[in-house]
């Protein structure tokens, strides 16, 4: 039989909360997540912190979170960017990010929040004391 019983406008057949085993919460750590921060994949290799392959043939992660691991791989990606190249909604892949942070197979890089920036007068104090110097 090849007829399909939905098509390409019916979406995807997996429904979200399944791509989470009906999780909506993620971990502390994945929580405080920003849409701008980056995911960067644990590179393959021999040193601390390196990741093979076969790490990805576990059978605790799904299709979306293999994903997730190979694009990163290829380049950072913020979490706003992986939730549109997967086309799913950004708080499932806060869950995803989340597991694959718990499993050590990605790593977060957060901007700086506003309040830790240097102030601006600070700054010229520096400049000004560097100058005097």
């Amino acid at each position: 039989m090849s007829e399909r019983w939905f098509d390409e406008a019916a979406g995807p057949v997996v429904r979200p909360y399944a791509m989470t085993r009906g999780r909506t919460r993620c971990s502390p750590e994945a929580a405080r997540l920003d849409l701008i921060a980056l995911v960067i994949a644990r590179t393959a290799g021999t040193g601390a912190g390196s990741r093979h392959e076969d790490d990805l043939h576990d059978p605790a992660l799904t299709p979306e979170h293999v994903d997730i691991v190979r694009m990163c791989r290829r380049s950072p990606l913020s979490v706003a960017e992986l939730a549109t190249d997967l086309d799913v909604p950004v708080g499932i892949v806060r869950v995803l990010v989340g597991d694959l942070l718990d499993a050590g197979l990605v790593r977060v890089s957060r901007p700086v929040p506003p309040a830790e920036l240097p102030d601006e007068n600070i700054l010229r104090e520096v400049i000004n004391g560097l100058r005097a110097l």
